[in-house]
């Protein structure tokens, strides 16, 4: 029992740890998650609160791996571990038996998971809990009281500095598919270049097999059960619903994406939410990108009455594309405003508004690179 113990207590400490951290990187990817909740539960009154309760439960899940690891406050931990995995569980079982969240946020954008594996996921913690209350006599703190009390002081500290820089910033680790170094053009699902997989059934046998290429006489002696495709390159995330719509309804993404030499995006995906005390510094950057010939514009998904009010209260004169879908534009960049730089479709930097660049510096660093 004392060496099962120990393992549960190591893999359940890591777990948290690195579940917490993951979120921790991007506190307001997960607040987007949370929110996803509270529509499914109809408990909207809570969205104003989600960006707090992200960052607290990145700070809370740090510290109780943490604690289980130290065997500090063994009573306390349990109990906190215990009440945690209880609701986790069936949050995890609603939103898979009703398909209400297709992902549960549990890792971020770093390891996806359906709701069932999330589920599972829950149940093997909810074991190993269990085995930690059952072994709990075989739980030893690793150090004094007072150099525990220092250690998850320092941890908790820690924990809690680094989502409200990423939040000030950017993540640190990005895993969207919006990424520094992703080609947005190779990467739109239309231009992906793909591998078809194909599932047949033998028509004799009963049996299913899948081929990457049609077996000879395959319409007699086969019928289609299903397809597939994967990227050849299985380092693209193809990236969905990403449009660039004009007044009219046209898409221009792909003339805007490919644009020689280096461009900008200005990302503002709800233009009641943006703020506006960049707005200046916004206009300054579009009129010497202008002045140099360089391409700027801005997506929204804001109505076009939103967008023509908005542009005369900050004097704004670069255009204005929108995006039928919010989701790719909080994907792109965890600001709004913020800034994404492409350089022959290859997204080469990007700013939050709070670090909002200057043209001169962005022009000396960049343009002159090959």
């Amino acid at each position: 029992m004392k060496i099962l113990t120990t393992i549960a207590r190591i893999f359940v400490g890591a777990l948290f740890i690195f579940s917490g951290f993951i979120k921790a990187n991007d506190p307001l990817g997960f607040s987007y998650k949370l929110q996803e909740y509270f529509e499914v539960f109809n408990m909207n009154w809570m969205i104003p609160l989600s960006l707090f309760l992200a960052i607290f439960i990145c700070i809370f899940e740090i510290a109780v791996g943490f604690s289980v690891l130290l065997g500090s406050r063994l009573k306390l931990t349990l109990w906190l571990l215990s009440l945690m995995m209880i609701f986790f569980t069936f949050l995890t079982f609603y939103s898979a038996y009703y398909n209400k969240v297709t992902s549960c946020g549990c890792f971020g954008d770093a390891i996806p998971l359906t709701p069932w594996q999330s589920f599972y996921k829950d149940i093997i913690l909810s074991v190993l809990t269990l085995v930690l209350i059952l072994g709990r006599s075989n739980i030893n703190p690793l150090f004094g009281q007072r150099l525990e009390n220092a250690a998850l002081g320092i941890f908790t500290l820690a924990a809690t500095a680094f989502p409200i820089y990423t939040y000030t910033h950017l993540p640190v680790i990005d895993f969207r598919p919006y990424k520094i170094g992703t080609n947005l053009y190779n990467a739109s699902p239309e231009h992906v270049k793909s591998k078809f997989f194909y599932t047949l059934k033998n028509k004799k046998t009963g049996k299913s097999e899948e081929f990457d290429h049609f077996p000879p006489n395959w319409d007699t002696e086969w019928e289609m059960v299903s397809n597939r495709t994967e990227p050849i390159d299985k380092k693209i995330k193809p990236i969905e619903h990403f449009e660039m719509q004009d007044a009219n309804g046209e898409d221009h993404r792909d003339d805007l994406i490919t644009s020689p030499g280096c461009s900008f995006i200005l990302v503002e995906y709800d233009l009641d939410k943006s703020d506006r005390a960049v707005q200046g510094k916004v206009n300054d950057f579009a009129e010497l990108c202008k002045k140099d010939m360089v391409s700027f514009s801005a997506l929204t998904t804001s109505e076009l009455d939103k967008i023509m009010l908005f542009k005369q209260e900050v004097n704004a004169t670069y255009n204005f594309y929108r995006s039928p879908d919010d989701v790719p534009l909080k994907a792109m960049i965890r600001s709004n405003p913020g800034l994404v730089m492409l350089k022959d479709s290859v997204v080469t930097a990007m700013w939050p508004y709070r670090n909002f660049p200057s043209y001169n510096d962005v022009k000396a660093k960049y343009f002159s690179k090959k």
